[in-house]
Order: C-alpha cells, then structure tokens, then sequence
C-alpha cells in the first residue's frame, strides 16, 4: 500500500478543481460561441476590438489559467500513475510545469501586448 503525502484532502481539492475549471471553460465556450452567433468578427480588426475590451481580456485570462490548471493536475496524475521511477516522474513534471508557466506568460503577451 502506498501512503499519500498530500494527505487526505489533496484528492478532493483535485478533484473539484477539474470540475469547477471543467464547468468554467463550459460556460465561456458557450459564451464565446454565443458572441461569435450574435456578431461574427469579418477582419482583423472586427477580432482585435472583441479582445480588446477589458472584461474580455480578463475572461479569456482566466480562462487559459483555468485550461493549464486543468490540465496540470490531468498530467501530473497520469504520471503518477503510469510513470514509477519518481525521479523520471519528477523530471516530467518539471517540464510540464514550466511549459505551462511559459504558456501562461505566452497568453498574457497575446492578450495584452506587453
């Protein structure tokens, strides 16, 4: 048998973060269609004044820390399942979490110019 570090709390907290990140990119892909529906940007121009309003930025922010936060605890629990050397395990997880920083710091560029 194998003990848990974390203790008896951090599979819960998994656990409800994937569904509440889950729930979350539901509704801004609902949302985000129900927009592009309403009033489809035609040009570059038509998508660059969408993402330039200030509650848009937001959104689309937290909606990509939101995806790599998902998606951090989806790869780090397959590689606690299916890779046992924990150093090789651990060397994964390093690399998935920088290039998850990397894509988060990738998105505030995009969003916001900087």
């Amino acid at each position: 048998m194998v003990k848990s570090l974390a203790g008896p709390q951090h599979g819960l907290r998994d656990w409800l973060v994937q569904r509440v990140t889950a729930v979350l990119l539901a509704i801004y892909t609902f949302a985000f269609v129900g927009i592009l529906l309403i009033c489809p940007p035609q040009n570059y121009d038509e998508w660059r004044a969408l993402f330039e309003n200030r509650p848009m930025r937001v959104a689309t922010f937290l909606i990509f820390v939101s995806v790599f936060w998902h998606a951090w605890i989806g790869v780090r629990d397959i590689l606690m399942d299916y890779v046992k050397p924990a150093s090789v395990r651990f060397g994964l997880e390093i690399v998935v979490a920088v290039l998850l920083v990397g894509y988060t710091s990738w998105a505030i560029e995009i969003l916001w110019g900087l």
